[in-house]
């Protein structure tokens, strides 16, 4: 019989109730359809992706794997960073980003204004 710390396992089932929790959320939305606003939908995803990130670390504390940094890099970790960084990242946003993108005019006045050029 495998002996594990009981402040482990309460820390590892606390952990995995709270991700089902967000996975059954984010399965209603995504597998059934429930209506969603999109910030909501942000911030369904940012605390789905925390609560795998604490059932992963409280998985490898329980099964003492924890701290191994290969581990942690073929995980999420990197998306969970990229997740949370939407919209906080320099002011950027698609408005800001569609502002500041070069003017081209459309296919059809171009081909005018060269036709008008060749006269």
């Amino acid at each position: 019989m495998v002996r594990i710390d009981p402040a482990k396992q309460a820390e590892y089932r606390d952990a995995w109730e709270s991700w089902q929790r967000q996975l059954a959320r984010l399965h209603g939305v995504f597998l059934e359809g429930e209506p969603l606003e999109p910030p909501k939908l942000k911030g369904l995803l940012n605390r789905e992706a925390r609560a795998k990130q604490r059932y992963d670390a409280a998985r490898e504390a329980l099964l003492g794997i924890g701290g191994s940094p290969s581990l942690r890099a073929m995980g999420a970790a990197g998306a969970i960073g990229r997740l949370d960084s939407i919209g906080r990242s320099s002011g950027a946003s698609i408005h800001s980003i569609a502002a500041n993108a070069p003017s081209r005019p459309a296919p059809l006045d171009q081909a005018r204004a060269e036709e008008r050029d060749e006269r």
